[in-house]
């Protein structure tokens, strides 16, 4: 009876919230679709924005209302309209707008009226900025991205058209999502985003971040700062007119407004300037809508074009906001050709919101716990924009696909044919492209699967004078474990074809979520053993492949090594707000080894190799000894960011810098330990982007030995040197330092990194190099230990060539040694830079 009541009062509560529906289409007198034009009620916000086909579909309440149309270069139309619970169909044909040219005398010298246009918005930008103090409001969000052609091949691997989803002749969408997402914002700076629902087709978060574009700042952020950091110059910035040319196209009268047609002509190539239009009402002169676009020409990186429409509408009688906002992208890279859309209609304004205490905090976006769990009624009774028929398609053959395969996965005749049918080990794979196999499990045992992977024995060979030729051989075998944890088994085998030295240990690593307290965080717990041969510096300042190429080509062998019997236990906690402890406990029976091979592809009677121990710390012999060394580690951004999911929370950075601290600890005479040294590091590093005038990037450190009775060669702080033409370390190496020349015990040093990335300041004004956008980055790197132990050096350089190289001319003052000029040849730009990033360097 209880079930019957409450079904009773859920259908009358329906019935008297009952919405009717608006359909229609909006085109030209040539019946030409307009796509992504403004459709509202009037004296209301709500609306909606057509598709690529002109269609649109508007939900409200029963009753009678006015529905307004209107499309950047269009007059703006209304029409009457009763809504109730059958479906009502409201066209709209939309005419070209009649601009009409005031008659303007210009005398000679004179300009173009539009300044004193842009003049009067230039004075008003600073109040329209700052004018809303706090408002709530909704976003829709779909992007949509299609494949208009693809390559056959794609860095020597071919491209199967299939496992991009699109047709043969590589036609189709690669990305469709939709999401819906409240803004909450309240000045100066307080930002939360709550995202009730999203999905992607084929399964997914879909994209749920309005990429809101504010031309009242003077510098616009397109999109993602990481595409172009220095940003980019709004049309009505406060130095704006020394950027850009503008020419008064005409105007129209809206709403009893008029309204200025103003187009926006950047006076130089190679600067971040928009070109396009923007339209000024006269009188308050605020921004009515613009129709802007940023190119190649002008800094865009990526992407070809980026084309921004937004439509302005008043929420109040004074305050006007965004309605709706279009991003048009177009791109070909390495013959790929890809067209999108990114649609944001903004619904629901709330000039004043009641915040309660604390609501705003470091959670900058938040998801509800049912965001991806939408039914398709639920989208259909949401979406403001109408799905196109290509859509609608792809959203259901996608889903049904993802479906499908999620609920196979736990039958056990999926998981046999899943085992049965992984492609065979061609003969090939062990020396070129690894071994890769998947041991599945079925769903409801909370297991996912194993994964054994053996790297290829070709890109492990190395060459060294101490072992010759040698072979590593390193298979890992990543088990996954109920809850999201995981374990790890690499073993790694190694043999020198000249000492005929093998060497093998086994590291496994087991990675637990876990909480401390309320908190969600990872412990990893690592447990290795074994005999491996390491270098005496533990941070590796010459890598393998380097070293090969200045060994056998110039007969020169800057890495020295030394073997080790060793065992470690290490443990990490990474904590939610991305701080990470970490603390290790290192047993090593250290044994030297020398050179036994001086073979060379180039015979050179005037060189010869030096010994494999650290020649320039000759007062310190390298001896067989044991060493028990306990490390500690604590790290912190503070300020953190972050997105909340409904499991856990993800740190997404800061505006503050990272602070680190370090000690390490020599425990002598416990196991036979002939170590007894204590050593601190501190460390604090960011990076900072000062916009139109390039990024700062830091890195300050110091530390010292508070007790250094008796210290191995391996636990002496070592300054990362470099000793070759290839240089990857930024702000952590000196570029023309020798490798050990400077290593010390001291009781103090001090470190310090610096550089700065111009990214096209200065260089823009080259003809070829603004062209080729190569950028100039310029900076130095120093330490000092005491007056006779120092060292510093400048450079300057060019990066961003072919997006991914850096080349810098430097010049290192050494209190040990002569001036040294020379040349370093990097990762660096926008692709290289994504490369070192992706290595913490």
């Amino acid at each position: 009876m209880i079930r019957f009541q409450l079904t009773l009062l859920f259908v009358f509560v329906i019935a008297c919230c009952q919405a009717g529906i608006i359909r229609g289409r909006i085109t030209d007198a040539r019946q030409q679709p307009l796509p992504f034009a403004t459709v509202m009620l009037k004296g209301t916000t709500i609306g909606t924005t057509t598709n690529a086909n002109g269609e649109y579909r508007l939900d409200a309440p029963d009753g009678n209302y006015t529905v307004v149309c209107q499309y950047i270069g269009y007059r703006k139309k209304e029409q009457t309209a009763s809504i109730s619970n059958t479906p009502n169909t409201l066209d709209f044909i939309l005419e070209p707008l009649s601009l009409q040219i005031k008659e303007v005398v210009v005398k000679a010298g004179g300009e173009d009226p539009a300044y004193a246009i842009i003049r009067q918005a230039i004075k008003k930008r600073n109040y329209y900025q700052h004018q809303v103090k706090a408002y709530t409001s909704e976003a829709y969000i779909k992007g949509l991205l299609k494949l208009r052609g693809v390559p056959k091949s794609f860095f020597g691997q071919k491209v199967d058209t299939k496992d991009l989803g699109v047709d043969s002749a590589g036609k189709g969408i690669v990305f469709l999502s939709e999401s819906l997402t409240k803004i909450s914002y309240q000045a100066p700076d307080q930002l939360k985003l709550e995202v009730i629902s999203g999905r992607q087709s084929g399964g997914g978060f879909g994209f749920n971040f309005p990429t809101y574009i504010n031309f009242y700042d003077n510098n616009v952020t397109a999109v993602i700062s990481q595409v172009s950091p220095r940003g980019y110059i709004s049309p009505i910035a406060q130095n704006a007119i020394s950027f850009y040319k503008y020419r008064l196209e005409g105007s129209f009268v809206e709403d009893g407004r008029t309204v200025n047609k103003i187009a926006v002509i950047p006076r130089r190539k190679y600067e971040p300037l928009f070109s396009g239009h923007i339209f000024i009402t006269d009188g308050d002169w605020r921004i009515h809508s613009t129709d802007l676009e940023l190119t190649k020409d002008y800094q865009l990186e990526l992407i070809d074009t980026l084309r921004i429409r937004q439509t302005h509408v008043p929420v109040t009688t004074d305050v006007w906001r965004t309605k709706d906002q279009v991003l048009y992208i177009a791109l070909k890279q390495f013959g790929f050709n890809v067209a999108g859309t990114f649609v944001n209609v903004y619904s629901n304004y709330n000039l004043q919101p009641d915040f309660k205490p604390k609501y705003f905090n470091k959670t900058i976006m938040k998801y509800d716990t049912a965001f991806n769990d939408k039914k398709i009624a639920y989208w259909d009774s949401i979406r403001p924009v109408p799905l196109e028929v290509d859509e609608q398609k792809d959203f259901h053959q996608k889903d049904s696909i993802a479906h499908a395969m999620k609920d196979s996965l736990a039958a056990r005749k999926n998981i046999d044919s899943l085992r049965k049918h992984q492609p065979p080990v061609k003969w090939s794979a062990p020396f070129f492209g690894g071994i890769t196999r998947h041991y599945y499990f079925r769903k409801d045992t909370g297991i996912g699967s194993h994964i054994l992977h053996v790297k290829p024995l070709l890109t492990q060979l190395e060459y060294n004078t101490v072992e010759g030729l040698v072979v590593n051989v390193k298979p890992e075998l990543r088990l996954s474990l109920k809850g999201n944890n995981s374990l790890s088994i690499a073993p790694v085998i190694r043999y020198g074809f000249s000492n005929t030295h093998l060497n093998a240990y086994t590291r496994l690593t087991w990675t637990k979520n876990a909480r401390l307290g309320q908190r969600l965080g990872t412990n990893t717990w690592s447990l290795a053993g074994g005999k491996r041969i390491s270098q005496f510096n533990k941070e590796e300042p010459i890598r393998p492949l380097i070293n090969e190429i200045y060994t056998l080509l110039l007969k020169e062998n800057y890495m020295k090594l030394y073997e080790n019997w060793f065992g470690q236990l290490q443990f990490r906690r990474e904590f939610q707000n991305s701080a990470v402890l970490s603390a290790g406990l290192t047993y090593e029976d250290r044994i030297p080894v020398v050179n036994t091979t001086d073979f060379v592809l180039f015979k050179n009677d005037q060189k010869s190799f030096t010994p494999n121990y650290p020649v320039e710390l000759t007062s310190v012999p390298m001896v067989r000894h044991q060493a028990l060394v306990l490390d500690l580690g604590f790290r912190i951004q503070p300020g953190q960011r972050f997105i909340e999911m409904p499991d856990r929370k993800f740190a997404i950075g800061s505006d503050l810098p990272t602070f680190e601290v370090a000690y390490s600890k020599g425990i002598y005479n416990i196991a036979g330990s002939d170590v007894d040294f204590d050593k601190w590091q501190v460390r604090v590093f960011d990076k900072m982007n000062f916009k139109l005038f390039g990024e700062f990037h830091y890195n300050i450190g110091a530390g010292g030995f508070i007790n250094d009775k008796r210290v191995g060669l391996p636990d002496y702080r070592h300054f990362n040197g470099n000793q070759t033409f290839f240089n990857d370390k930024y702000l952590n190496s000196f570029s023309l330092a020798p490798y050990y020349q400077y290593s010390t015990t001291a009781a103090f040093y001090a470190t310090g990194h610096v550089e700065h990335h111009f990214n096209g300041l200065l260089t823009n004004k080259i003809p070829l190099l603004q062209k080729l956008k190569w950028n100039l980055v310029a900076g130095s790197n120093a330490f000092y230990v005491n007056s006779d132990n120092n060292y510093v050096e400048i450079f300057a350089g060019l990066e961003n060539i072919f997006k991914v190289l850096r080349v810098d001319v430097v010049a290192g003052y050494q209190s040990k040694d002569n001036t040294r000029v020379g040349v370093r040849l990097g990762m660096g730009g926008l692709l290289g830079g994504m490369v070192n990033s992706a290595r913490g360097k």
